[in-house]
């Protein structure tokens, strides 16, 4: 444990504090008062109004979208099926930027609805919605889906045996057990729409900000440290408080079910009610999640090849880069391997601490301590923390923290990595830890009884099993920092751009060349994405975690 440990202390909290010390204290101590100034000013409270309610209409929005998807996915058997799975789960591992720029293409100004009718929808609040339930849908698919399909389906025919209506058995038997897998997924999507900043940024033009924008505009614009202090302690106690709930639902979802195995639960549909919702949700893929993808594509070849060509041209962009925009894509993939490397290393040290055996943490009595168990549990909600807060207060915090010796970072290309690897260490966590927690512990104690050493323990009994999960979390790690964005659009070099980057500094900037440019370094992004995504689903495990 006291690798991740110090690791987090380090790049995470250290920066966080040391922003928030910046903003809040002065020679005279710490100004607590600030708080109360900045949360009563009327900009501040339309911030923070907007962010909350755009995270309940946006949460809302995906569950009625998504769940009548997550029921066909789990519950019938057609062909490409598996395909289809994958499909839905693409947006998830997609950029954020990507899925503004996506979006941009079909909603806004020139894009393919203001050439058929004259709409645009770009800087409303619609177009955020929409973003949002693309990007969100896989998840309800996958955390709802993913239960949905080891329902024991005999408990609802049961019931209707016993004289309940199709609607009367599933409100309940089949909704009170789902309850705990929605109520998750809700909880998710509200976190990562609460924390929104690459399509908000995108989308929402000067109108509309959620939090983390407003800290970056506070941070980067306005210079106003103070305030960005302020909201970034608010983002984190919101964000703390939404985890809490999180964990508390995963752990009764696992206490409470008993499942079956989701091959045997799924059948071909039956009858024209059943063909009808495999049509509908069908047709919502394709229009919500597969159109604003293909739209991107068709707009980066128009004219051809053009707007590829000119990405290995650093003058085609207008000044705009210090080297050719093609060279972001070496970068990305160089930066995502090695940020990739370094959360499978503190992850998989921190799932591994987080399945010690009980013996492990007692005192020296033989006494299991509380203040241990508590340590284990503060440390796995620590492990989700970076998901939620400003990732643009960690990048920023890395630039006024890590530029003295012994770590003066501030040229060095590890930074990049660094930031992204805070992001990719919860999903490393969250995909590995379900499959360690399902070892059977007296393998080891008999491989330790047998005279193996821990080393070999770890060798022969847990590595053959969490080697597949180890290959998902790789994936994982690697897809969300190819397409982190908040920190590291303040930390990445001048000469050193990543795709993301690119791509924001690309619709940054006016003309038909830079928009076009974009949209093929966007499509670029998400081949790579798409890619990475359809090799994880060739190694998918049973227990692929709970995101």
């Amino acid at each position: 444990m006291a690798l991740p440990v110090a690791f987090f202390a380090v790049f995470f909290a250290y920066p966080v504090t040391a922003i928030v010390g910046r903003g809040l204290r002065t020679d005279d101590g710490w100004q607590l008062g600030r708080l109360g100034d900045v949360l009563g000013r009327p900009d501040v409270l339309d911030v923070l109004w907007f962010t909350t309610w755009q995270a309940l209409a946006s949460t809302a929005l995906t569950l009625l979208v998504a769940l009548p998807g997550a029921y066909v996915l789990a519950r019938f058997d057609f062909p490409g099926k598996g395909l289809l799975r994958a499909v839905v789960t693409v947006p998830f591992v997609l950029p954020t930027v990507v899925v503004g720029t996506a979006f941009l293409a079909v909603l806004g100004r020139g894009g393919l609805l203001d050439e058929l009718w004259g709409v645009r929808l770009d800087t409303t609040v619609w177009a955020i919605l929409l973003a949002h339930v693309f990007f969100n849908y896989a998840v309800v698919v996958r955390t709802v889906g993913g239960l949905w399909a080891q329902l024991d389906p005999r408990q609802e025919e049961a019931a209707r045996v016993l004289g309940a209506s199709r609607l009367g058995a599933w409100r309940r038997v089949t909704l009170p057990a789902l309850a705990p897998a929605v109520a998750a997924a809700a909880l998710m999507v509200f976190l990562f729409t609460y924390t929104s900043f690459g399509i908000v940024q995108i989308l929402g033009g000067p109108a509309y900000r959620t939090l983390e924008a407003e800290i970056y505009r506070q941070t980067a614009q306005l210079l106003d440290l103070p305030t960005a202090a302020v909201l970034t302690l608010v983002q984190f106690a919101a964000v703390g408080a939404i985890l809490a709930v999180h964990a508390r639902t995963v752990r009764r979802r696992e206490a409470e079910l008993a499942l079956v195995d989701a091959a045997g639960t799924a059948r071909r549909p039956r009858g024209a009610g059943q063909w009808a919702l495999l049509g509908t949700v069908l047709a919502t893929i394709v229009l919500l999640l597969l159109l604003p993808l293909g739209v991107l594509v068709e707009r980066s070849f128009d004219g051809g090849l053009g707007y590829y060509r000119a990405l290995q041209d650093a003058g085609a962009g207008g000044g705009t880069f210090l080297v050719p925009p093609v060279e972001a894509i070496g970068n990305s993939l160089e930066y995502a391997l090695a940020a990739t490397v370094l959360a499978l290393l503190i992850g998989g040290l921190a799932a591994a601490a987080l399945t010690l055996p009980p013996s492990r943490l007692r005192s020296g009595g033989g006494t299991r301590t509380p203040a241990a168990g508590r340590l284990v549990r503060g440390f796995d909600a620590l492990l989700m923390l970076p998901l939620g807060v400003s990732a643009v207060t960690v990048g920023f915090g890395f630039l006024i923290t890590l530029d003295e010796p012994p770590l003066d970072l501030r040229s060095s290309w590890i930074l990049v990595p660094l930031a992204q690897a805070l992001v990719g260490v919860p999903f490393v966590v969250r995909t590995v830890l379900p499959v360690l927690r399902a070892v059977d512990a007296r393998l080891r104690e008999a491989a330790a009884v047998l005279g193996a050493s821990p080393w070999r323990v770890w060798r022969e009994v847990d590595l053959p099993m969490v080697g597949r999960a180890l290959l998902v979390a790789a994936g994982f790690a690697f897809a969300v920092s190819l397409g982190e964005f908040g920190a590291t659009v303040f930390i990445a070099r001048p000469d050193d751009p990543t795709l993301p980057v690119a791509v924001a500094r690309l619709l940054g900037r006016p003309g038909e060349l830079n928009y076009g440019q974009a949209m093929a370094l966007s499509t670029i992004l998400m081949v790579v994405c798409a890619v990475a995504l359809l090799l994880l689903e060739r190694v998918r495990v049973d227990r692929s975690g709970e995101l």
